[in-house]
């Protein structure tokens, strides 16, 4: 008998103390890390730059859902961004150092964020929700909602990149065993 899969989070339930309109970006955020987490288990490091067909690497989507999960909560808060983060968005684009420990820490670094954004939605008022908010420098209107659902369907948009390359790029490092 095959093992069962486990559900989606989203359908495991609500999250404890994340308010019922925020449930579904913190479902897909943890979904997201698990299955970042499952994906890149065995991935090489050595792989972590490879840009089949020039798309975006393995590596920058890492580096890029852990940095942009960080700044568009920034702006949810109505706060600027740091020197700091505004450094870490430019280190953005690989090569990366192929460190043997390389993956884990990425997948690391993407999973603390996740469990930051999870604590400020915990926080989060849901009266709020609609609050006007700026993005970037230019303050590009938004409101509270709009960035919070924003950084869920942006780092979804990128595990999916990710997972493709990740299956691509280790598959063409099989072949040409």
């Amino acid at each position: 008998m095959p093992t069962p899969q486990p559900l989606e989070v989203w359908l495991r339930g609500p999250l404890p103390d994340v308010p019922p309109l925020l449930q579904p970006v913190a479902h897909a955020l943890l979904q997201v890390r698990e299955e970042l987490t499952a994906a890149l288990r065995d991935f090489p490091p050595a792989l972590l730059n490879e840009r089949p067909g020039g798309v975006a690497s393995v590596g920058f989507h890492l580096q890029h859902m852990a940095g942009v999960l960080d700044r568009l909560l920034t702006y949810a808060r109505a706060e600027a961004l740091t020197a700091e983060q505004l450094a870490a968005f430019a280190a953005e684009e690989p090569p990366l150092a192929l460190a043997p420990t390389a993956v884990a820490e990425l997948v690391q670094r993407f999973s603390a964020h996740v469990d930051a954004a999870l604590t400020q939605l915990r926080t989060t008022d849901e009266t709020t929700l609609t609050a006007p908010r700026g993005v970037g420098r230019a303050q590009v209107p938004s409101t509270l909602i709009g960035l919070l659902v924003h950084a869920a369907e942006h780092t979804t948009r990128h595990l999916g990149q990710l997972l493709v390359t990740a299956r691509w790029v280790t598959y063409a490092a099989i072949n040409e065993e």
